[in-house]
């Protein structure tokens, strides 16, 4: 099956990936790949019109990637995923929200 979209990470989900352990990293980039192929709202969820986050569990954890679609480029569809944070509570944190559009924001602007 074909990859519906490509993933870029942005500085701070790299910085979040290595600062967490190993088998919870290599979970995440397993359900990104899985999100790449399939339209499941487990992995990969609509939280604002602009705001999506990919969603993994791993050991009791919630972890998140937040991420913004760039269709800017004809050729591919790219998904920029902007940070991560382990989630402790059911609601996800506007902060985060807000920091997601404050970095998609800053990434349009340098295109």
């Amino acid at each position: 099956m074909e990859n519906r979209f490509d993933v870029d990470f942005l500085k701070d989900v790299i910085d979040f990936l290595e600062s967490i352990e190993e088998k919870a990293r290599d979970k995440i980039i397993f359900n990104i790949h899985k999100a790449r192929k399939s339209n499941d709202p487990k992995l990969f969820k609509k939280l604002t019109a602009e705001i999506w986050e990919f969603r993994t569990q791993y050991n009791k954890k919630q972890y998140r990637l937040f991420a913004f679609w760039d269709k800017t480029k004809r050729t591919k569809t790219v998904v920029i995923a902007t940070h991560g944070i382990i989630k402790k509570t059911q609601k996800t944190p506007t902060k985060e929200i807000l920091k997601a559009k404050e970095l998609m924001r800053i990434y349009f602007e340098k295109q």
